[in-house]
């Protein structure tokens, strides 16, 4: 039997925001453009506290090198149950990056006391919290919920990409702050990463966590010598 294999999303704030909505976030939150991660004038539209940042990132030769270094060697991940710092997803489902990186921006943090009860987010995030790994995989790759929802807005957006065409290597990365601690949150490494710890006064954009996360990557490249690195970043945050 073939592995399911999707259309990946575009990442921006009308398929995200469809998206969630059509999973059971509650319209309070909502997707913004991050247009810069250093100018305040043009973050000014995006109201703070940031929850979550969901980040697509061309793989480049400098990061490909630095998440095989950090993954080398580690164990399978093992967290679930309610001490489970975050829930994290392992990608099973091709092309769904895009879907898996709205799931952890969106049951982490702050963002998961405004899932609606009994919404298709709210039944997969208690069913994903006992589950080990493996099943928790099983379980999203199983959900007709979730594929439908990602059904829904495979074409939207302004690049709608063919599943079957080779893709350019990008990512969709979450940034998640969740018990003081910014999380990297990505489905195709060996679990979630934590990048270090935050203030109270200080979100996903604040500069502390953008040096821990985007920007380390970024730094990663352009130490390396790579070109300009082209990404595409939303933010997360009530809805203003």
């Amino acid at each position: 039997m073939a592995k399911k294999c999707w259309q990946m999303l575009e990442n921006n704030p009308e398929v995200m925001n469809q998206l969630a909505g059509k999973l059971g976030l509650s319209s309070e939150l909502q997707f913004y453009d991050v247009y810069s991660l250093d100018e305040p004038e043009l973050l000014a539209h995006i109201p703070r506290p940031a929850l979550a940042l969901l980040v697509t990132i061309p793989l480049t030769p400098a990061w490909d090198k630095n998440r095989k270094a950090e993954d080398a060697g580690k164990e399978p991940y093992a967290g679930f149950g309610p001490d489970e710092p975050v829930i994290w997803f392992k990608q099973t489902i091709g092309h769904a990056c895009g879907s898996i990186g709205l799931l952890h921006s969106v049951i982490n943090g702050p963002a998961a006391d405004h899932i609606k009860p009994d919404s298709d987010l709210a039944v997969i995030r208690s069913a994903a919290i006992p589950l080990d790994v493996t099943r928790r995989a099983e379980m999203l790759y199983n959900s007709e919920p979730f594929e439908r929802a990602h059904r829904s807005v495979e074409e939207d957006g302004q690049s709608y990409s063919d599943s079957k065409a080779e893709r350019d290597g990008g990512h969709f990365v979450s940034f998640v702050k969740h018990g003081g601690k910014l999380w990297e949150l990505e489905g195709s490494r060996m679990g979630p990463l934590d990048r270090g710890d935050l203030n109270d006064d200080e979100d996903v954009l604040s500069p502390r966590a953008l040096e821990m996360g985007l920007k380390r990557i970024i730094k990663l490249n352009a130490d390396e010598g790579g070109e300009s690195l082209l990404f595409s970043c939303i933010a997360l945050a009530r809805k203003a």
